[in-house]
């Protein structure tokens, strides 16, 4: 016996030393695996390595330029990489896919979409935030949305794979119970995994027009065979069909989970936030409650059977969408320690739920409302409010508008007269209506944090004024072409190209003025059909409606024109007057600052821990003023180190702030503005922060290039040695 101790010492010693390599092994690299990090949408990271004490010796690692920003400053890269065993995936401003090693940015391979030979529309075709992996063994996949299709893509090769779907791709307009024909179905942002299924955001119509259900589905992921439906407008003798009019789910779209979603993989849910239903701001067709818009679904990840639900807005008329993914997490509350789901909302609110029941962590209370006087519409007489200290302004009067000069003060002051008393819940209105926080929030897609060791929610928010008007619609039936094509511009495209069709520099939406001289007529009238960039395509309208609208924009002489289809909106009678930001005579918001926060939220305790200002405007302030702020899209990434990153204000900076306090610790300049999440990982011991600089909004220039910052040096004693076993 004695003589074999020597040889199990041996045995034990090169057990030891294999298990202490890949412990460093495992040290040396930390991913960032998902949209949002990881199945709980945390956009947290273990990654320890940079800390406030170190992080502003961060330099730029690497660049790659995907090379198809447009020219015209209208393109945007949205994208949250993620990084999988030191590999990169990432989107294009043209909504390519493409790999890259993590460590330097050397390309792997790329992936357009629109290069095969059955590829629909052009590859501006709106934006990405992201791709989904998955994988079993040596089976890699990424997942991608891009136009009507989901792809399937090898890991490894970036090519299709054959045996999902046909050829690769899933058609996102079929499986819907209904008809879809013709209708805008995107997937825009990436789906979230639960064992073998992909679950999957939709992005659908909400104007007047006919728009697509927005059902929740969950597809194979290695066939792309449809495994299981939600109806979030329920089909007769589903919860909540009495909510709507009997006929509504024949009829009515949208009610679409389009900002991502949350699984709690142990417990087999998903958390799933949805949408507003069509039309948006008008919902005289579907009187009710309107179950399961603008709610947050607890569901079976397997098999899709609600659990629970809480709905945030009752029969919505201000597009107010549950903006960004829910976030899981674990808090402790008067000794108790609580599994929780915690949404962030348009309306600059918090609200926390207890994941299993959805009981609510902190009360909330149903609030009388101001009532439409809207013909034919039926407001909600309450709606809910969260008893959490908010996360963005909630009061607008005559003293929070600009105060920059008087020129400015008295220019905000001209576009409110005649409006309506402001209320966060009064609803359109032909007198006008201020909606504050603005349509985009408040929170926005961006998405929140969560710091598991303390309990803390991060979240920026915009505290941006909006005016919005309803306009009646003129009964009569038009008789020529052009005058036609006016309505039908009115109903259709307004909203976003304004009644002048001035459109809005700020969110990349170009003017139609003078179109006729920098465009030709058929590319107009496949821009109208398929969309380009932002605009959804229109092929579910009538060809000959197409003809009216572009008659009008290119000032066609008037003339009797044939009979056409009936206007599929008779019944709807008002049209949005667009979502107009209140700004002063500079164009600077026409609210005192600040106009963009950062917060921190301990949810445990319902306080709000710290919060200051995100972004500055120097030119419209005095020289010792503090900080204004700035319009901010994109969220955090936050660390173990207890360092907090984000891009996303349009002064076009990146910066670093210590989560403890909110103090900025780091900033620098981008090549373009950073709308979009960022990620960071460890490669080799070497920790990495990454964003996508795409720029494109708020009257940005666009830009096409990935930027990752890193210490100068990797930690030391990093790159543990291969064992000699």
């Amino acid at each position: 016996m004695p003589r074999r101790l020597p040889f199990l010492l041996t045995i034990a010693l090169v057990a030891l030393a294999c298990a202490h390599v890949w412990t460093q092994q495992r040290a040396a690299r930390v991913d960032w695996r998902a949209h949002g990090a990881d199945a709980a949408h945390t956009q947290h990271s273990p990654a320890g390595i940079i800390t406030p004490a170190n992080v502003k010796r961060l330099r730029v690692a690497w660049t790659y330029k995907t090379g198809d920003g447009r020219a015209d400053n209208r393109s945007q890269i949205q994208c949250n990489p993620i990084v999988v065993d030191g590999v990169l995936y990432a989107s294009s401003a043209q909504l390519k896919i493409f790999a890259l090693d993590a460590d330097t940015g050397t390309p792997k391979w790329v992936f357009d979409p629109f290069a095969r030979p059955d590829g629909d529309g052009p590859s501006s075709l709106g934006v990405n935030r992201g791709v989904t992996y998955w994988a079993e063994a040596a089976d890699k996949r990424i997942f991608m949305g891009a136009g009507p299709y989901l792809y399937a893509l090898n890991a490894d090769t970036g090519t299709p794979i054959a045996s999902f779907g046909e050829q690769g791709r899933i058609d996102l307009r079929l499986g819907l119970d209904a008809d879809a024909t013709g209708l805008s179905v995107l997937s825009n942002t990436p789906g979230s995994i639960y064992k073998d299924l992909i679950i999957v955001p939709t992005r659908l119509s909400e104007g007047p027009g006919r728009a697509a259900p927005g059902h929740v589905r969950a597809f194979d992921v290695r066939t792309g065979q449809r495994r299981w439906i939600f109806h979030t407008i329920p089909h007769p003798g589903e919860a909540g069909h009495d909510t709507w009019p009997t006929d509504a789910w024949q009829r009515i779209g949208a009610a679409n989970n389009w900002a991502g979603m949350a699984v709690d993989e142990a417990r087999g849910l998903v958390f799933v936030p949805t949408g507003s239903a069509a039309f948006d701001f008008w919902g005289g067709n579907r009187h009710g409650a309107n179950l399961y818009a603008n709610s947050l679904l607890a569901l079976r990840a397997d098999t899709g059977e609600r659990v629970w639900h809480f709905q945030f807005v009752h029969h919505d008329l201000w597009d107010r969408d549950l903006p960004t993914a829910p976030v899981l997490g674990t808090v402790t509350k008067s000794g108790r320690s609580v599994d929780v789901v915690m949404q962030a909302t348009k309306t600059g609110e918090l609200y926390v739920f207890e994941r299993e029941t959805g009981t609510p962590l902190w009360p909330i209370e149903e609030v009388p409302v101001p009532q439409t006087t809207l013909k034919g519409e039926q407001s909600w007489p309450t709606q809910p409010r969260s008893t959490l200290p908010p996360i963005a302004r909630q009061e607008f009067s005559a003293d929070t508008l600009t105060s920059r000069t008087p020129e400015a003060r008295a220019f905000v002051e001209k576009q409110l007269i005649g409006a309506r008393p402001f209320h966060k819940w009064q609803p359109p209105s032909e007198e006008g209506t201020v909606i504050f926080p603005g349509f985009d929030g408040g929170a926005e897609w961006g998405g929140q944090a969560f710091d598991p060791a303390t309990g803390t929610f991060f979240v920026n928010a915009n505290n941006m004024a909006w005016i919005t008007h309803m306009l009646p619609i003129d009964a009569a039936r038009e008789t020529t072409q052009v005058a036609r094509g006016r309505r039908h511009y009115q109903v259709n495209c307004v909203a976003c190209h304004g009644l002048e069709r001035k459109g809005d520099p700020s969110r990349t939406i170009p003017g139609l003025i003078d179109i006729d001289k920098r465009q030709p007529r058929e590319a107009v009238n496949d821009v109208v059909a398929y969309g380009r960039g932002q605009m959804p395509p229109f092929t579910s309208l009538p060809e000959d409606v197409r003809k009216d609208i572009i008659a009008y924009l290119f000032g066609d002489a008037p003339k009797e024109a044939p009979k056409v289809t009936d206007d599929v909106q008779t019944d709807i009678p008002y049209i949005f007057g667009g979502y107009t930001r209140l700004l002063d005579d500079k164009g600077y918001p026409g609210v005192a600052p600040p106009w963009g926060t950062l917060t921190a939220v301990d949810v445990g305790a319902g306080t709000i821990k710290w919060q200051v200002t995100l972004g500055d405007r120097p030119e419209a302030r005095q020289p010792k003023a503090p900080p204004t702020g700035t319009e901010n899209y994109g969220g955090p990434a936050i660390t173990a180190g207890g360092v907090l990153f984000i891009g996303a204000t349009n002064d076009e900076k990146f910066r670093a702030f210590d989560m403890r306090d909110g103090k900025q610790l780091w900033e620098a300049s981008l090549p373009a503005g950073g709308y979009a999440t960022p990620a960071t990982y460890v490669v080799d011991g070497r920790q990495f922060v990454v964003i996508a600089a795409g720029g494109g909004k708020m009257g940005t220039k666009s830009g096409d290039t990935y930027v990752a910052f890193a210490l100068p040096e990797r930690t030391a004693g990093s790159r543990p040695r291969p064992s000699t076993r």
